[in-house]
């Protein structure tokens, strides 16, 4: 195992589950006008937003993405691209779905979302937002700071932390994603970008205890 593919401490464990259930808004899925995928390098949001398609919970799909330094090999045609494909292939018509293939921030995959839809003639008056697990949260405050006017509800693929790790195969990357995702909770409010949300102190001590440990590859700088 290579060094940024470590195994990850019993400690390190519990300070990373506790942000990861933090991270997420536990919101129960119900329908919506809308839902809108977000990009990313995890596949599993284009699965389950088909099969809450296929279930009935919204009329109208959302992939929003271009690429990150995290997802260029991946997904070279842009994530929304490869996401559009992986929910056609899993049986959501051509014509329910709306590309938005341009966003490189979650500011973006709102506010460009957004506009795709008005162009479509497409005015919700609920949306829901489907992204990884620990990206709930943040997308959340970035979607009340810039369409307040709409109910936000958020959803992800239904997995443990442990079942996620496996799934991603890399602990130190899902671990910098949780830390780099929890400084944007925190910071991005200052700048504007998103509603303030309260951090527990716990959350908080976990969090500044992996930045010590290192998992700092996501974190944004002044």
């Amino acid at each position: 195992m290579s060094d940024d593919q470590r195994a990850i401490t019993e400690d390190q464990w519990r300070q990373a589950k506790l942000i990861w259930d933090y991270h997420q808004m536990h919101h129960v899925p119900r329908p919506a006008d809308v839902a809108i995928g977000l990009g990313s390098h995890d596949l599993g949001v284009a699965a389950y937003s088909a099969e809450l398609y296929r279930a009935g919970f919204f009329p109208h799909l959302v992939f929003t993405g271009g690429n990150s330094p995290t997802t260029a090999q991946v997904f070279p045609r842009g994530e929304a691209v490869h996401f559009r494909e992986h929910a056609i292939g899993l049986g959501v018509p051509d014509d329910a779905i709306l590309l938005e293939p341009n966003a490189t921030n979650t500011g973006q995959n709102i506010a460009l979302s957004r506009e795709v839809l008005a162009a479509s003639g497409i005015h919700p008056a609920s949306v829901l937002l489907v992204s990884k697990p620990y990206m709930e949260r943040r997308s959340f405050a970035t979607a009340r700071k810039l369409w307040p006017d709409v109910e936000i509800l958020c959803a992800s693929e239904p997995l443990e932390f442990d079942d996620y790790l496996k799934s991603i195969g890399d602990e130190k990357l899902v671990l910098d994603m949780l830390v780099g995702d929890l400084q944007r909770v925190i910071e991005y409010p200052k700048l504007g970008f998103a509603l303030e949300q309260e951090v527990p102190d716990g959350v908080h001590a976990a969090y500044e205890g992996l930045i010590r440990d290192g998992f700092t590859s996501r974190l944004i700088t002044s």
